[in-house]
């Protein structure tokens, strides 16, 4: 199931918006019940104001109602980002998968791509 994600985020990658580094990145979430929600990278002239592609999916799952807990993996095109994974990490995403540096489909926990983390208190 995790690499039907990956793949949806593939396909979904051809629509970001990278004209600076053409680096198109896809994500697709998966809640809990099912629903696939997708995103991409958006880049801006002013480098700090783009959107990652994991973050853009989460804001989608966010928008109609998914909280921390609710959702159950995420494909991403790329390894995330280091505040990305605070991000996985938050949301409490227990499947994580991408291609890994030796270019192999590789599933990892929020809490394995970013140890030792803090929580704020909710």
């Amino acid at each position: 199931m995790t690499k039907e994600l990956y793949e949806r985020a593939v396909a979904i990658s051809e629509r970001a918006y990278a004209p600076y580094s053409n680096y198109l990145v896809g994500a697709a979430v998966r809640t809990k019940d099912g629903k696939v929600f997708e995103g991409v990278n958006v880049e801006n002239a002013a480098y700090p104001l783009g959107v990652c592609a994991e973050k853009s999916a989460l804001v989608k799952a966010v928008s109609e109602g998914y909280r921390p807990g609710n959702i159950a993996a995420i494909g991403i095109t790329a390894s995330p980002c280091g505040g990305c994974r605070q991000w996985l990490y938050e949301f409490q995403i227990p499947e994580i998968t991408f291609l890994d540096s030796r270019g192999e489909l590789a599933t990892y926990s929020a809490a394995e791509l970013l140890p030792d983390t803090w929580d704020l208190p909710t």
